[in-house]
């Protein structure tokens, strides 16, 4: 195995600068926008999050692969990212859960990436200059060849990802005689979010992103609805800021995570705008304004809902903020059963900060 990771391999930003490392993965080219996730541990649930859908992944954590590839262990049926960005590519590996290499593992999914970058220089370039758009290859290793695939890159302002991500077929998780039923509208959901559901006694369905509020209604006649992360511009899709606003009008609870809030946002005329960079990693510290709680919590976008549009807002009030840059995490729909939360508490940073959340759904859906 080790003979791929001495090829010679490009990563080129748009902003014209290269870096030059080893192949990790699959020889070939990938492009999608570049960011970064500080969580020191936790890559393969990062490499299979939907919300990742698009994205080529820089590892701030200076080891990956070095625990193996759990066949359990995912958030999604296949590797999300559109390429990786790492330091210390290990392809050996030292756990006994572990079924293969992460090698192996990227070779079965067709993921390129590059490893033997200085990863604190590349973060801190996009740090300044902001996210944008890059191309790795480990087959191509011209510039000025690699400048005109890039071009060719859509941008990821404007681009509506979550149908490509979602189910395709509606399917149950869960018991079907369990106390509660939810309709998940699913925009790229992590499978946590369901087990999290199945220890609280809902019965889940989960429903293609293009579904309408009046087939979920008419197929399941659900105690609430839940409309979850994903990738892409959240104003990109309307027809699921039209669904939430449905939901609203029957007032049945309701409760949105990440690309959720952002749409729930938007369904009150609030508007969600491109983050210089997103939040990204394990350690985000959010302050629960409404019991003056703080939590240490899992995040991951590259869009955000406007602070000033929120503040100003008479249809919502705030419920949860960032404390690294006051940025608007929560919110609450007014004389509503409607609540959202940027970050992601079914993830385990706190470890379990933030799961009172789902029980905070159920206490909705119990009245």
């Amino acid at each position: 195995m080790n003979h791929f990771t001495k090829l010679p391999a490009v990563l080129l930003l748009a902003d014209g600068t290269a870096f030059y490392g080893k192949a990790a993965g699959k020889i070939g080219t990938t492009t999608g926008e570049i960011c970064f996730n500080t969580g020191m541990t936790g890559y393969q649930e990062i490499f299979t999050d939907p919300s990742y859908f698009g994205q080529i992944m820089v590892a701030t954590n200076a080891h990956i692969g070095n625990y193996g590839i759990a066949n359990e262990e995912v958030e999604s049926g296949n590797i999300q990212i559109a390429g990786l960005v790492c330091k210390n590519y290990n392809i050996a590996y030292s756990r006994k859960q572990a079924d293969e290499s992460i090698q192996d593992y990227f070779q079965e999914q067709n993921i390129v990436g590059i490893s033997d970058v200085d990863t604190r220089q590349i973060v801190r370039h996009i740090r300044d200059k902001g996210a944008m758009n890059a191309i790795i290859s480990s087959e191509i290793l011209d510039l000025d060849e690699l400048k005109a695939k890039l071009a060719e890159a859509p941008d990821m302002d404007g681009l509506e990802l979550s149908s490509k991500v979602s189910t395709k077929e509606t399917y149950t998780f869960g018991n079907e005689n369990a106390a509660y039923r939810v309709a998940v509208l699913d925009l790229g959901v992590k499978k946590n979010i369901l087990r999290n559901f199945d220890d609280r006694d809902v019965y889940a369905k989960v429903y293609p992103a293009k579904t309408t509020f009046e087939e979920m209604e008419k197929d399941f006649s659900p105690s609430g609805y839940f409309i979850s992360n994903g990738p892409g511009d959240p104003s990109a899709m309307p027809y699921a800021i039209d669904t939430v606003k449905k939901i609203l009008e029957t007032d049945k609870p309701l409760f949105g995570i990440c690309l959720g809030h952002q749409l729930l946002a938007l369904a009150n005329d609030i508007p969600t705008q491109k983050m210089f960079n997103g939040h990204r990693g394990l350690n985000h510290p959010v302050k629960n304004v409404i019991i003056n709680h703080c939590e240490v919590t899992s995040q991951n976008h590259g869009f955000g809902v406007v602070q000033d549009a929120v503040r100003a807002s008479d249809k919502v009030e705030i419920t949860h903020v960032n404390l690294n840059d006051q940025s608007i995490e929560g919110i609450r729909v007014k004389n509503k059963n409607a609540f959202s939360v940027q970050y992601h508490p079914e993830s385990s940073p706190g470890p379990h900060d933030s799961r009172y959340l789902f029980d905070d759904f159920i206490g909705m859906m119990k009245k």
